[in-house]
Parts: structure tokens; C-alpha cells; sequence
């Protein structure tokens, strides 16, 4: 018999509901908020198995990368450097078509970030954008960074997955912390040639140091910077979590892992950085009265710093502490200004009066490399030690705002999220992944953060926070 259109509408609404829900992996949208995981399982017997899709991408944005160490790989460089954030954009494919998560509410940052992709596609058409396909290709990476802020949420909707990724991202980045120290320990077995030949090519290899016995060190840590940050906190965090010792020895030795490779990366923005991360956590935890945790977390993290040059200066040799130790004999704002402060100044006084649109698309970065053309001797090749430059050349003054006000946007809402949350565990969980994408924010001023993985993981772990905690209970209803 023909449906009724009662009985038709009630059926495509009972239809659509299950398909938000399945794709978005969480319940209907009528679903009241909510207030504790007692049914999980402790964290100690969780299964170390990754686990739905969110997990899988956290994994692979090590596992891509990792490819590229294997012999012959870097004939395929390319298709593994793109496959890291295509992962991205497919996950955005498959949330859009599902519209999953819709009911858990926009992200303040959305609408800023829907403007950095107008402007940024506008920047295509841009006279000096270097060609239509790396005009393209750059428009794509912006996406695929910053989109896991609208489709992670479909994927992360309880504190328990949201604790999942948090690990899985401490060991990735842990992993890839240790590749860092062992690139400068032992570069012959963990620097490919051809890699290193890529190296070479683009000038990097330049940066090097001596170390013990007079071996030629290099600084590719210097390139892991940001995963040894965030490997330094989470480490720290893990180890004050109800886990076997074991698990918090392994917790903790990626810590170490993460802070020395900042060490031997020679960067020392980067690590006042890691400190900033680790004062901005233990202030989140003042402010909840957490003193317990408050006192073992400023213990574990003094000893961090200090084992950390001991281990980085074995490996590295007496300069890593006679760099790092100018952190204290001068001035600390004159050893920004010399390191990047003049990048950060020459952004506002001279990149953002000569190209206040934007210099075109594809001026500096990897997508100049990869799909760049050379022969346009009207759109040379220019450089962006930090985010701010890239921003004005990609989309001058509106691009630079739109951004910036996304990034405020958002560090505002994680904070209040903190204080409205009424269970203690959320709260301690929120500030885990704030005070690590705080860190995020503040590499603005040091490099290009929202140009790389780093910016990819910081919109990652926001979607997940943002889907994680929409349906808990807060303090005011």
C-alpha cells in the first residue's frame, strides 16, 4: 500500500535521525546532557587497539609521515605528503553528506574560519598567484588543516574517546620526538639519504652544530619542535593519570624524549613555549583547587626541564647549554627580537604595506615547491618565518584578521568551557587539550604552525573537545 504523507514524513525523520547518529557515532539529538562515564571501562584496561575513525586519523598522521623513511620511498614523497591531509578532507566528505553532528551546535570559530577560506580562495585569482594549480593546492591545504573542526566533532562525542585521542597523540608525537633525538644521535641510521638529499636541496642541512668528539651534528629536531612540546605536557599529565607504572614509565620517557628534542633543536622560543604550556596547565589547575595535582605536576615538570638538557647535553654536547643558558643572562625580549621578533616586525612594516591583499598564493612554502612555477618571474619566491608572514602573503590584511580572530575565538571559548563544566574530571581533561593547543597559538610567533601538521592536530583536538563535551552537564543550565 502507498505511505500516507504522515506516516512519509515520520519515516525520512526517523531516517535521517539514524543517520546523523550513526555517522556522528553518538545519540540521537534529543539526548539529555549528561554527567559521568560510569560504564566505561578504568582507563588501565582500556584496549590499546585503536578504534573508530578519530583514533585511525590520529595514527596516521605519524604512519603517513613515517612512510618516507622506508628505502625507494621518496620516489613516492608526494602521494604520502598528501595523503595526511587528504585523510582530512575526506572526513569532511563523509560529515557533509551525512550532516552528521549538526545538532551539537556551531563552534565560534567556524563563521572566522569560513571567511579564511573566502579570502583564501579569492587569493586564486590574485595576478602574482604563482598558477592556477598551485593556487589550488595551497586553497586545499588551508581546508584541510582547519576542517577537522566541523567533522572530529561526529567522531569524538564522549570524555572516553576524547581521553583515547589525547593518548594516541602522546604517543605520536612521543614517536615523533624520538625519531627527532635519534636524527642527532645517530644521523647515518636515521637520516635516509635521499631525505637528506631533500634537505640539502632546500638549504636546511646548513643549521648544524658540533657535538661530542667533534661529530657534525644536525638540527633536524628543529622540525619536531611542536610534537616535542606537546609530548613534554601529555607525557607529564599521563603520569599523574591512575595507570600501571609501566604505563606511566613509557608516559614519562616520551616527555623526556619530547623536551630534549627541543633541547637539541637549538630553538629556545620553543622552549619557553613547552614551559608556557606547562604554567598555563598548572594555573588551569590552581583556579579548580586541584592542589595535589597541582604539586606533583610542578615537581615532574621542573625535573623534565632540568633532565632534559642533562640528556640533551650528553647527546648534543656543552653548546646546548650554553644556548640554553642565555635564556637567563640576557634579556629575554632582546633574545626574541633577534631570533624572530624581527621576522614578526618586518610582517607588519613592510610585508602588510607592500602587499596589503596578499602577495598571491604560492609564493613561499611546499606548495611552491611541489606545484610551483618557476618560469613566473613576476611571482618569486618569498619566505614566512612565522604565521603571520604567511598569512599577509596569502591574504593580506583580511587573512591575517579573519585568522587571528578565529584563533581568539576560540582559546575564549575553551576557557569558559573549563569554568562551566560541572564534572572534575572534565574539567581536568579540557585543560589537558587547552593548555596543549595554547601552546599551538603561541608557536604563531616562532614558525608557521597553521601551515603544517601542527595546525591540523590543534583543529583536530578542538573538534574533539567541542564534540566531547556538548552533551555534558555544566554548572548553569
Amino acid at each position: 500500500m502507498p505511505r500516507s504523507p504522515s506516516d512519509t514524513l515520520d519515516w525520512a525523520a526517523h531516517q535521517r535521525e539514524a543517520m546523523e547518529a550513526y555517522y556522528a557515532g553518538a545519540q540521537p539529538a534529543h539526548a539529555p546532557m549528561v554527567g559521568d562515564d560510569s560504564g566505561d571501562p578504568p582507563q588501565d584496561q582500556e584496549s590499546p587497539r585503536p578504534s573508530g575513525f578519530a583514533e585511525w586519523f590520529a595514527l596516521s598522521q605519524t604512519v603517513l609521515p613515517a612512510l618516507l623513511f622506508l628505502p625507494g620511498s621518496q620516489a613516492f614523497r608526494l602521494p604520502v605528503r598528501i595523503g595526511a591531509y587528504g585523510v582530512s578532507l575526506y572526513a569532511f566528505a563523509v560529515w557533509w553528506f551525512a550532516r552528521g553532528a549538526r545538532h551539537q551546535g556551531r563552534h565560534p570559530a567556524e563563521r572566522w574560519l569560513l571567511l579564511v577560506l573566502l579570502v583564501v580562495g579569492l587569493s586564486i585569482l590574485h595576478p602574482l598567484t604563482n598558477s592556477l594549480t598551485s593556487g589550488l593546492a595551497q586553497t586545499l591545504l588551508y581546508f584541510a588543516i582547519f576542517c577537522p573542526l566541523f567533522w572530529a566533532r561526529s567522531y569524538v562525542t564522549t570524555r572516553r574517546q576524547l581521553v583515547r585521542v589525547v593518548l594516541l597523540l602522546l604517543i605520536c608525537n612521543g614517536v615523533n620526538s624520538i625519531v627527532g633525538v635519534l636524527q642527532v644521535y645517530d644521523p647515518e641510521r636515521w637520516m635516509p639519504k635521499e631525505f637528506a638529499a631533500i634537505l640539502t636541496k632546500n638549504a636546511l642541512a646548513a643549521a648544524t652544530y658540533v657535538g661530542p668528539g667533534g661529530r657534525l651534528l644536525f638540527d633536524t629536531p628543529g622540525a619536531v619542535c611542536s610534537a616535542g612540546a606537546i609530548a613534554a605536557l601529555l607525557g607529564l599529565i599521563l603520569c599523574l593519570e591512575d595507570l600501571a607504572l609501566w604505563k606511566r614509565g613509557i608516559a614519562l620517557s616520551m616527555a623526556i624524549c619530547g623536551i630534549s628534542a627541543i633541547y637539541l633543536s637549538h630553538v629556545r622560543v620553543s622552549l619557553v613555549v613547552s614551559i608556557g604550556t606547562m604554567i598555563a596547565y598548572l594555573l588551569m589547575l590552581v583556579t579548580q583547587r586541584q592542589t595535589k595535582r597541582v604539586a606533583g605536576f610542578a615537581t615532574l615538570a621542573a625535573g623534565l626541564v632540568a633532565g632534559g638538557l642533562l640528556l640533551a647535553t650528553a647527546l648534543g654536547g656543552q653548546t646546548i647549554t650554553d644556548r640554553f643558558s642565555t635564556l637567563l643572562a640576557g634579556d629575554p625580549r632582546e633574545l626574541y627580537y633577534e631570533s624572530r621578533g624581527k621576522s614578526v616586525e618586518y610582517a607588519f612594516s613592510s610585508l602588510l604595506v607592500d602587499y596589503p591583499l596578499g602577495a598571491g598564493l604560492a609564493r613561499w612554502g611546499m606548495m611552491r615547491h611541489y606545484f610551483g612555477d618557476p618560469a613566473r618571474l613576476d611571482s618569486t619566491e618569498l619566505f614566512a618565518e612565522v604565521q603571520p608572514n604567511a598569512w599577509i602573503l596569502d591574504g593580506g590584511i583580511f587573512l591575517l584578521t579573519f585568522y587571528g580572530i578565529a584563533l581568539i575565538a576560540t582559546a575564549v571559548y575553551d576557557l569558559k568551557l573549563i569554568w562551566s563544566l560541572e564534572d572534575r574530571t572534565d574539567r581536568l581533561w579540557t585543560s589537558a587539550v587547552v593548555a596543549a593547543n595554547f601552546g599551538t597559538i603561541a608557536l604563531v610567533f616562532t614558525f608557521v604552525p597553521f601551515g603544517t601538521a601542527a595546525g591540523l592536530q590543534f583543529w583536530f583536538l578542538e573538534g574533539s573537545l567541542h564534540g566531547a563535551m556538548a552533551r555534558r552537564r555544566r554548572l548553569t543550565s
